[in-house]
């Protein structure tokens, strides 16, 4: 289960209990830190969390402080330092001492279950509909006269934008800067300056569970799906034969298709934006579902197989497949090069690859990354770049 369904479960709990909940939120990063923006934890009154916002280091601080820190219902920022010494960062209320070298911002959120919260919608949204979204949050306020720390624009699932913002001006300009996170699919800091003096805002974008589509129900296919459900996939398996393609082989699919090999009208939907791996082990099959996903638009296509055997598919391809844009997302032989070729192997070797590409990294060591090991936080600048470049 990935964070975003935890978190979901843990909330709708508390609504089902009616209980109040504090929402945790990393909202700014300074420095080497495990977690990014946007990672939350959910604390219950008792102190129970679900959820994390660092790698272990902050969690019990953050679940013991959650509640006084919101007691008087408003939203309420806390600075941690991951660095060697105390006085290494002057305004942090906590020190760790970890040789991180890292400073960690979290806002603190308490969530009614009697009030709207957009936050909680967006983030319900973004499960149900499988679609992304954008959103604001102010971090950061010189005076809270006008705009006041939590306050958010959203560009919800639907396209729909929500302000819960009191400066209209402010909420224009942050829901148009909203688009471009949300094309960029990149989270991203501004700060904007009013008459009471600067506005810090985190640009968030919210993606949606990632979507695997897998073309054989062979075997070597069980794994691929199970460890791809331990990361909160959306995932489907479609073969053409009947006796493979049985939801008792796959418990740990979302949907398991028999489909004959035939034109699907839906399969354009399905695949879109999705990671697709065609790994049946029959000519035939794989023929018609590479064709297939060649012409439509998913992110990632993956090809089971010998460079030489998949070359003799592409070949066999009507012109259309062959020249279609999405032959830029193949990659055969499928996955990175770690060694091993059993099942769980491979399985690990194509996720691998998949998670590679969808975060835009090589899937090099990282002991040879010379460049940050987690994505840094990007300037409104940077994420136009990013969309133009996506």
């Amino acid at each position: 289960m990935n964070d975003l369904s935890s978190l979901l479960e843990a909330l709708d709990e508390a609504q089902t209990g009616q209980q109040e909940v504090v929402i945790a939120t990393v909202v700014k990063v300074e420095g080497s830190a495990y977690r990014r923006p946007g990672a939350r934890m959910i604390i219950a009154p008792l102190g129970e969390s679900t959820g994390t916002v660092s790698g272990g280091c902050l969690e019990s601080d953050v679940s013991k402080k959650a509640w006084w820190l919101t007691a008087n219902g408003k939203p309420s920022m806390r600075t941690y330092s991951t660095g060697e010494d105390d006085d290494e960062l002057e305004d942090a209320e906590l020190s760790f001492g970890l040789g991180c070298n890292g400073t960690v911002h979290i806002l603190f959120e308490r969530i009614d279950p009697h009030a709207a919260s957009l936050v909680v919608d967006v983030l319900r949204e973004v499960k149900a509909s499988g679609t992304g979204a954008a959103l604001a949050t102010v971090i950061g306020t010189q005076s809270e006269r006008h705009t006041a720390l939590g306050e958010r624009v959203a560009i919800r699932s639907s396209g729909r934008v929500q302000i819960e913002m009191r400066e209209r001006w402010l909420a224009t300009a942050v829901a148009e800067d909203l688009k471009t996170v949300l094309d960029a699919r990149r989270s991203a800091t501004r700060t904007y300056d009013s008459a009471d003096g600067a506005v810090e805002v985190l640009l968030e974008y919210i993606a949606a569970p990632r979507r695997l589509v897998v073309f054989g129900a062979g075997h070597d296919a069980m794994p691929l799906v199970s460890m791809a459900r331990l990361q909160g996939w959306h995932i489907t398996v479609i073969d053409a034969r009947s006796h493979f393609a049985r939801p008792q082989r796959f418990p740990d699919a979302d949907q398991v298709l028999s489909a004959p090999l035939q034109p699907m009208p839906e399969l354009h939907a399905m695949v879109a934006d999705a990671a697709v791996v065609v790994m049946t082990h029959s000519l035939s099959q794989d023929r018609h579902w590479l064709g297939q996903v060649l012409q439509s638009t998913p992110r990632y296509i993956g090809q089971l197989g010998p460079r030489s055997r998949t070359e003799r598919l592409l070949d066999e391809l009507p012109d259309q497949a062959r020249e279609a844009a999405a032959q830029a997302s193949l990659h055969y032989p499928v996955g990175l090069d770690l060694g091993g070729d059993a099942p769980h192997s491979v399985a690990l070797s194509i996720l691998a690859e998949i998670n590679a590409v969808f975060n835009r990294r090589s899937g090099g060591m990282l002991k040879h990354r010379q460049a940050s090991i987690h994505a840094v936080d990007v300037t409104l600048e940077q994420a136009r770049e990013l969309r133009m470049i996506s």
